[in-house]
């Protein structure tokens, strides 16, 4: 019987396109790991994670990204955070050597095929999320680092601010072309 070896694909083809003043890209060479803190290993949880990324645990709706640049830690909840990690290895790979060096301390989950994520930046790209978030997002309260929980066109969405003039956005990866469509549309009809 012959040797098969799956390979992941990303879910919009790597998608990345230019419009005046924005520009969108499908960040697939990351994995998303979901951490949970164990229930009366918070302390334990941020030392943890303090020795391995350089930085302290977010407060809930922030982020923080790694000493080395490499990793994100997103703070959804009390207990719940997601690591972004910018890795050019395969996901999996990825998540095993972070769930080895986290051992008891956090509770892992890959969450690399469940997340669908796009990168928007330029000058106009609050623009074109203004349209369809519901949250504010205005620079003096949606601060570069915060992140958020929402609906976008009736599909949840995490939104992280992570520059000036670039968010990060999470959806479901089984409507990821519907996600797309929807964020294309908006851009089309700001310009």
């Amino acid at each position: 019987m012959g040797e098969f070896t799956l390979k992941a694909e990303p879910f919009l083809g790597g998608y990345e396109n230019s419009f005046s003043f924005l520009s969108i890209k499908e960040l697939h060479e990351q994995a998303i790991v979901s951490l949970a803190i164990p229930n009366g290993g918070k302390t334990r949880a941020k030392k943890t994670l303090k020795m391995l990324f350089g930085v302290d645990c977010p407060r809930v709706g922030n982020s923080a990204l790694s000493k080395d640049g490499g990793a994100r830690l997103i703070r959804l909840g009390p207990d719940q955070l997601f690591c972004l990690l910018s890795d050019k290895r395969d996901t999996f790979s990825a998540y095993r050597e972070i769930t080895q060096k986290l051992g008891q301390d956090i509770y892992t989950t890959d969450q690399s095929d469940v997340w669908v994520c796009l990168e928007f930046s330029g000058a106009q790209t609050l623009k074109a999320l203004e349209r369809i978030c519901p949250i504010n997002l205005h620079p003096d309260h949606f601060i570069v680092g915060n992140i958020a929980q929402t609906m976008m066109e009736h599909l949840g969405t995490i939104i992280l601010r992570s520059d000036e003039d670039t968010y990060i956005l999470l959806s479901a990866s089984s409507s990821a072309k519907s996600f797309l469509h929807a964020m294309e549309t908006s851009i089309q009809n700001t310009q």
